[in-house]
């Protein structure tokens, strides 16, 4: 799939909206472009777990790899910024690689995200961990085969490959997403996704209600009902 448009920095979106987008499109509206948010338990152990992750000024060393926290990424042909949980930058046998100030031989960076509970079925963790992968690409002049999913239940990576089908859903949701953004409408639930339940945002979005064609029309049913 070809990207080859180029936005301004002021249009950027946010890498972590592809997670709410692939999600549900409605949960990403009503977030990046109604501004509202809801936490529930599951929320706030992941705001808690990144609070941890989270410290730019944190670089460390370890046999083969220099670890860094907390870097700003961007990518102006996707039209995304954000920030990677972790980032190793690990050294290569190979002539394949970029230089790193004040180190000798060649890097590659391999981006870890770190996720509260456990491997998913759907491809929204992995889609926001591809995006960051392309960014630093773009940004490093690289290739990236691989990154990793920590998550906090279990304990352990989820090694994922940065095949062309993940980064084609990375393209395509990222340009849905600017589309979505630039006509400014929320869309309307989705009672079809098995999503609902388990979503935060379920308060504010209040789908079935949402659902009806106009609200004289669920006032009728209230009073009917009444």
């Amino acid at each position: 799939m070809n990207y080859s448009k180029n936005y301004q920095e002021d249009q950027l979106l946010a890498i972590s909206g592809l997670q709410h987008i692939a999600f549900c499109e409605r949960q990403w509206a009503l977030i990046h472009i109604e501004q509202q948010w809801d936490e529930n338990l599951r929320t706030a152990e992941g705001r808690v777990l990144h609070g941890r992750v989270h410290d730019p000024e944190y670089k460390t060393y370890k046999p083969g790899a220099v670890v860094v926290r907390g870097m700003t990424l961007q990518s102006l042909s996707l039209g995304l910024y954000g920030v990677a949980d972790v980032v190793e930058f690990v050294e290569q046998q190979g002539g394949v690689g970029i230089s790193l100030p004040n180190r000798t031989g060649l890097y590659l960076p391999r981006p870890v995200e770190y996720k509260r509970g456990k491997s998913k079925q759907g491809d929204y963790d992995r889609i926001q961990l591809c995006a960051q992968a392309m960014c630093l690409e773009e940004m490093l002049n690289c290739h990236i085969e691989e990154a990793d999913l920590y998550y906090g239940e279990t304990r352990r990576r989820e090694t994922v490959k940065l095949d062309t089908e993940l980064r084609d859903e990375v393209i395509e949701l990222s340009q849905h997403m600017h589309k979505l953004h630039e006509e400014g409408i929320t869309p309307k639930p989705d009672m079809k996704l098995s999503v609902c339940k388990s979503c935060s945002m379920i308060n504010i979005c209040m789908p079935r209600i949402r659902l009806k064609t106009s609200v004289q029309g669920y006032w009728n049913e209230v009073l009917k009902e009444l």
